[in-house]
């Protein structure tokens, strides 16, 4: 059986509809899982006509191929853990990118593909662009990878000269391109898309290198966008209508995200691409640095069940070290206990909470948290005035009052959710060390803030024993 290039396109039209359904859905919690169904519907389809369509001669290449990739994802998707959903994301990126560098230069090399003047230059063009775009696209997320994994310290690495040495790069990358374009030979030809994917590739991971941990949040969908413009960038040069579709979603919404969260952390975007924010560091501040120190107030595990026993309204700001213990599931019962007492709980989501966007409420929505009582940001800031307690669980950065009182700060101008002013806020962390950003917090030393040292997941069982025991 095969089909029409006509049933292709059919296919292929009902497939970028369900794409489009599909990203519409993963725009809210509530309609995450059809939104992924409809996507995993519209793949099965695209893969389907692309076996069966007239292009394709021999089926058994694929099959392995897809038998091989298959095994290795199910096999991710079963053992992966929330916590390094960040670096598999990354990981799947820089496949993207390995593919559109390896389909490019087979693309090159393919005796039986023949253009003349015009076509020719347009075909070498796109070869070039998606070589280029996919180079950087992978080895930016082979380092994105190592940072989000902790194989690679979070402090940007800041060369002299760095943004003389990017232009210096474009640059060539430039010559090149006109070189190649006006190649008489294959073997010239080869050697310059050798001389620019390399490049590419030093570009990637000096990009990436040169931006500190609190902006990971922005590579991450910075290199998602990258990662649809290589797939369009192939589709081109394949002659592909829907990966030219779909690359083009997936870059368009990547693009529009990272926008997205660069305006959450009050950062423009040609800054994250510079670098250096954030030293990731994970130590404090030395004294006399003048980052702001004082004497901070413990708090006990039985102690915090009292003070969320005795308040009428409650809201939690999940952050990293919730992630890491794997407390969400413990949060879920704290919320339902004090639910059932008749005590308002929300939680309260910042848009850069976590290592990628949406991080948090992954975790949440696995825990089987309400999406109803689940804030972001801006819908909820005005509330913590009129809150008995907020209760920071793992977070830093995103509750630091510095964003907003210190000029001087490194985080200044960033919105950050303001805890301080709750009746009580109760910050639960390991130790003092400072977050991923590498910024000392003030709120710890706040008068209404308390301190609950520990390992977020044994002490929160601890609060919710607590809490059950006191009837």
């Amino acid at each position: 059986m095969s089909f029409s290039e006509g049933l292709v396109t059919v296919s292929y039209i009902a497939a970028t509809i369900l794409f489009i359904l599909s990203l519409g859905g993963l725009s809210s919690p509530e309609t995450a899982r059809r939104g992924n169904l409809y996507g995993m519907i519209g793949m099965a389809i695209a893969i389907i006509a692309t076996i069966l369509g007239p292009r394709v001669s021999s089926v058994m290449p694929i099959f392995i191929a897809m038998l091989i990739g298959g095994s290795i994802g199910g096999y991710a998707a079963r053992t992966v853990k929330m916590t390094e959903m960040p670096e598999l994301v990354a990981a799947m990126h820089s496949l993207v990118g390995l593919a559109a560098v390896l389909i490019g230069f087979a693309n090159y090399w393919d005796s039986t593909i023949h253009f003349e003047g015009v076509e020719k230059a347009i075909h070498e063009t796109e070869i070039y662009l998606g070589i280029l775009i996919g180079a950087v696209t992978f080895s930016g997320s082979v380092i994105a990878f190592g940072k989000l994994s902790g194989r690679i310290g979070g402090k940007p690495m800041l060369l002299p000269g760095r943004h003389m040495i990017n232009l210096t790069g474009l640059i060539v990358v430039i010559i090149v391109a006109k070189l190649f374009l006006g190649a008489e030979s294959g073997v010239w030809g080869s050697f310059l898309l050798m001389i620019m994917t390399g490049i590419a590739l030093a570009f990637g991971v000096h990009m990436v290198m040169a931006i500190g941990g609190a902006d990971m949040p922005v590579v991450v969908s910075m290199l998602n966008s990258y990662s649809g413009w290589a797939a369009a960038a192939t589709g081109f040069m394949l002659g592909n209508d829907l990966l030219i579709v779909t690359g083009a979603l997936v870059g368009s919404s990547g693009a529009i995200l990272s926008y997205i969260m660069c305006r959450a952390m009050n950062r423009h975007f040609i800054a994250v691409i510079a670098g250096g924010f954030g030293t990731g560091g994970g130590t404090a501040p030395a004294a006399g640095s003048g980052e702001p120190q004082g004497e901070v107030t413990p708090i006990s595990a039985e102690e915090t069940a009292e003070v969320l026993r005795q308040a009428s309204k409650v809201i939690f700001v999940p952050g990293y070290g919730m992630a890491v213990a794997q407390a969400q599931h413990t949060v879920f019962e704290i919320q339902k206990a004090l639910r059932e007492r008749g005590i308002h709980v929300h939680f309260a989501i910042h848009p850069v909470a976590g290592r990628m966007p949406g991080h948090m409420n992954v975790l949440l929505a696995e825990a089987k948290v309400p999406y109803d009582i689940v804030a972001e940001m801006d819908e909820i800031n005005h509330e913590f005035p009129e809150t008995d307690v907020a209760m920071v669980i793992g977070a830093n950065d995103i509750v630091n009052p510095g964003a907003q009182d210190d000029p001087g700060s490194p985080i200044a101008g960033m919105p950050v959710l303001e805890v301080w002013k709750a009746k009580t806020s109760i910050v639960m962390k390991r130790s003092m060390a400072s977050g991923y950003a590498g910024v000392d917090n003030p709120l710890f030393y706040k008068e209404n803030n308390r301190m609950l040292f520990g390992d977020a997941k044994k002490m929160l069982d601890e609060v919710l024993a607590a809490l059950r025991a006191g009837g």
